[in-house]
């Protein structure tokens, strides 16, 4: 079996997961959440006016600030809406199960053991941007 089967096959085994079962689950109920949908869109459209009044030519910081009160309201009750924060619960976990499984490859490729490393042991918090190099 070829490199790319094999990642392919993982492919099917992340999707099999509990966490991308979740995740997904998770997704969906937000797709389906029409007070949700109708805040996001309510976000948007506030970041949208926003930015226009701030590159206005002629800023009116008074407007600007009322917008960015608004649009900071209208955030806040999306982020406690339910099913957002299942959602992203969800995609914790994923990200963690993802940021992990990164990790081991990272270490198989620099010629860890490919048995025995972990992500845990090398200290790795998956992300790259805070990283100083592997070993």
């Amino acid at each position: 079996m070829s490199i790319i089967d094999l990642a392919r096959q993982m492919g099917k085994e992340i999707q099999a997961s509990e966490e991308y079962k979740a995740l997904h689950d998770a997704k969906e109920a937000n797709d389906n959440d029409a007070e949700l949908q109708d805040s996001i869109g309510k976000f948007n459209l506030k970041r949208i006016e926003l930015s226009t009044a701030m590159s206005a030519e002629k800023k009116d910081d008074a407007k600007i600030a009322d917008i960015d009160r608004e649009l900071k309201a209208v955030y806040q009750s999306i982020m406690q809406n339910p099913h957002m924060a299942a959602f992203n619960h969800a995609k914790q976990e994923m990200d963690k199960m993802m940021n992990e499984v990164t990790t081991i490859l990272m270490l198989c490729v620099n010629g860890e053991d490919p048995d025995t490393c972990s992500a845990e042991q090398s200290g790795c918090s998956g992300s790259c941007s805070t990283c100083g190099g592997c070993h």
